[in-house]
């Protein structure tokens, strides 16, 4: 048994492709049987279908009202979501940019439903585009489809897709289409916690040009946001941060088991805030360190997208376990480097158990309270770090 968990030799094509399949299928029959349970809109929990897409599609609604700022106040946004599911539906907050709320205003231009149905299913398909470009069929479509966190993020309707979809085509295009890069990693300002190590990678490894492109994308998407919605809406999403902050991070009224942070493994075990934001800021601190020198460094271009995307999830406080999509394309570009360089010993092994630990993270840190999710997510970027120093002592030698 130890022997075959070393080599990963129990990982066959043939067991991928049959274990995608099982999962892919799971995932089908447990959103039909969902959907058959649907009273409206809601799910037989009272939830939206969807869960956190409510949210999205209220802001929507509130835009085409004219109200561009309103979502950002609680009392009102709470009010005109009841009002569009019903005073007994779980609600959700709004806590996004207000380059965001375009993308919300276009969904809400449909009836709930398919606006949900367009969502997913387009920033599904653009994930699954761009994954493969990492990794050749079956891996890219049966694998990436069947990866849990897919299943995650299209129960809660969330950006999971379209963020691990904007870095992994950014990574991709970055070496021949710098420019496009950029464009691609601007975007991720729509969710711009998940852009901060970027700006470090791009800057270590001299890419001018797409920081620049990066800068520029950001910049006009402020300025086509001001233009739309004013100055008011941006003045509202700096006010409502202090909110986000206390109950979404500090004391989360989400629960800390949904969430996958260094910060929130810390007040998951009843660590303080100032601990919390201790431990987080050091580690943050290690992954920038670790991330500049990987970008500086001669290092395959693989290793260095598994790091930056990585890295990216493991920066900020305020990640949730459908978040873990970022894993995804980081997995990928290590299996495509494996299958060509060679995998570490127990590799294989700890990249299948990364693959499925979104779907059991939240259930892990609920009932045992152990942060199953980010602990996987920090020994992957160990991993990275570990063959990062592999290739650049390789890369070493070659013109020693």
């Amino acid at each position: 048994m130890l022997l075959l968990l070393e080599t990963g030799a129990w990982i066959t094509r043939e067991r991928i492709k049959g274990y995608s399949i099982l999962l892919i299928s799971s995932y089908v029959v447990g959103f039909t049987v969902l959907s058959l349970t649907l009273q409206g809109n809601l799910d037989w929990m009272g939830r939206p279908f969807g869960t956190d897409f409510a949210g999205f599609y209220t802001a929507g609604i509130m835009v085409a009202e004219g109200a561009p700022a309103a979502p950002y106040d609680l009392g009102a946004f709470i009010a005109r979501q009841e009002a569009l599911f019903g005073a007994q539906a779980a609600v959700f907050s709004w806590n996004y940019p207000p380059y965001f709320l375009a993308i919300t205003r276009v969904l809400a231009s449909l009836s709930y439903l398919p606006a949900l149905l367009l969502w997913q299913g387009v920033t599904l398909a653009l994930y699954l585009l761009m994954l493969h470009g990492w990794l050749k069929p079956p891996f890219a479509l049966l694998g990436g489809a069947a990866f849990p966190a897919v299943f995650v993020t299209l129960g809660h309707g969330q950006m999971g897709f379209l963020i691990a979809a904007l870095f992994g085509a950014a990574l991709l295009a970055l070496e021949r289409r710098p420019l496009l890069a950029g464009a691609l990693f601007g975007l991720i300002a729509v969710k711009p916690h998940f852009g901060l190590l970027i700006p470090f990678a791009l800057m270590a490894s001299g890419r001018w040009r797409a920081l620049a492109a990066a800068s520029l994308m950001v910049a006009a998407m402020t300025a086509a946001a001001l233009a739309a919605f004013g100055a008011e809406t941006f003045a509202a999403f700096l006010d409502s941060l202090t909110f986000s902050r206390v109950h979404g991070i500090e004391y989360s009224n989400t629960g800390f088991h949904k969430l996958q942070s260094a910060f929130t493994a810390v007040r998951l075990l009843g660590g303080s805030v100032g601990l919390a934001y201790a431990l987080h800021g050091l580690l943050l601190a290690m992954v920038v360190a670790t991330t500049f020198w990987t970008w500086r460094s001669p290092i395959d271009a693989r290793i260095k997208a598994a790091s930056l995307m990585t890295g990216a999830f493991l920066a900020t406080p305020y990640v949730f376990d459908y978040d873990m999509m970022l894993l995804a394309p980081a997995m990928a570009a290590l299996v495509d480097y494996g299958i060509e360089r060679g995998f570490l010993r127990f590799e294989k092994s700890f990249l299948a158990l990364v693959f499925v630990m979104p779907i059991l993270a939240r259930s892990i840190a609920m009932t045992g309270f152990v942060p199953a999710g980010f602990l996987t997510s920090l020994l992957l970027f160990v991993l990275i770090v570990v063959k990062a120093r592999q290739n650049a002592g390789s890369a070493a030698a070659a013109f020693a």
